[in-house]
């Protein structure tokens, strides 16, 4: 009797302890867990921008060094959790301040980028210059010299449209869209091309030459006949857009603008006539006219 007395009395120290250690596990637990997972102590509002192609690991480091979650270890498990299938999407990612890492997981794993896509539209004919010039307008920390130094060999090639590009989108990036969006768009027009006769080279100077030459959609069929028949007939182009035409014949040796769609259609398909002389009135009216005696008779009634 004595005995059992002895062992329910030394039991509980026994359970006090035990639920002592049980207690101060589970808060262990919960300050690890809330040191894992909370925003650290100078977290700020931060933005990063995700390239194509960028790896998982670059991304949560990437975050990690903009002290918005407080390792990127844990961040990347959280993503690899909620995304499953997903690819994470390109683009600039804002995350609010003293956000947890979970609620930045599932942000980038969702593809909330808490950022709006600002809308640029090139005009048929732009230049590369001008290109430079609207974008350095339109996006923070674009870096213009970059840019023309990447395209140096590609005006004509740098399809004219309307873009949506992030704040921190690279030069890299804004270069491949709009290189890719010619290669799509011609690509209707790849079947004309190769029964033309003509070079892509050549329809593309021919076209560049048209959105300077050409007042609109109507006239730059028939503008583009005069000006093959010219080079046809070894006659110069002569053309204001390229001064250079009035010295060498046939065509400039590069495009002089990045033309659209209806002027590459209108350099593919033109239409013939008897005319070699046209000029543009006061008021955008186009003038043809069949010898260099008509032209002079035109600009005199219609240019002075």
């Amino acid at each position: 009797m004595e005995d059992e007395n002895f062992d329910l009395r030394q039991s509980k120290p026994f359970k006090i302890t035990t639920i002592l250690n049980i207690i101060i596990a589970i808060l262990g637990i919960i300050i690890l867990s809330y040191y894992l997972l909370s925003a650290p102590n100078e977290n700020k509002i931060a933005t990063i921008h995700v390239s194509s192609g960028e790896s998982l690991n670059s991304i949560t480091s990437d975050i990690e060094s903009k002290n918005t979650v407080r390792y990127s270890s844990v961040l990347k498990f959280f993503v690899i959790l909620f995304k499953s299938d997903r690819q994470i999407t390109t683009g600039d990612y804002l995350f609010e301040k003293k956000q947890p890492v979970f609620k930045i997981a599932w942000q980038i794993a969702r593809g909330n980028h808490n950022v709006n896509p600002i809308k640029i539209t090139f005009k048929e004919g732009i230049t590369n210059e001008e290109m430079a010039t609207i974008l350095a307008d339109k996006l923070p920390g674009f870096r213009r010299d970059l840019f023309l130094t990447n395209i140096d060999t590609k005006q004509g090639y740098l399809f004219p449209d309307t873009y949506s590009f992030y704040p921190l989108t690279t030069t890299e990036e804004i270069v491949n869209t709009l290189s890719s969006n010619f290669k799509k768009r011609i690509s209707l027009l790849n079947s004309k091309i190769n029964s033309s006769g003509k070079s892509l080279s050549d329809i593309v100077i021919m076209a560049s030459i048209l959105e300077k030459e050409a007042a609109g959609k109507d006239d730059a069929p028939i503008i583009s006949g005069i000006l093959w028949n010219r080079i046809k007939m070894g006659m110069p182009l002569q053309v204001d857009a390229a001064m250079s035409t009035y010295k060498t014949k046939g065509l400039p040796d590069e495009p002089i603008s990045n033309p659209g769609l209806s002027t590459i259609d209108a350099s593919l398909n033109p239409i013939s006539s008897t005319y070699l002389f046209y000029l543009h009135d006061k008021n955008g009216v186009v003038h043809f006219s069949k010898t260099y005696q008509e032209h002079k008779l035109n600009i005199n009634r219609y240019l002075k």
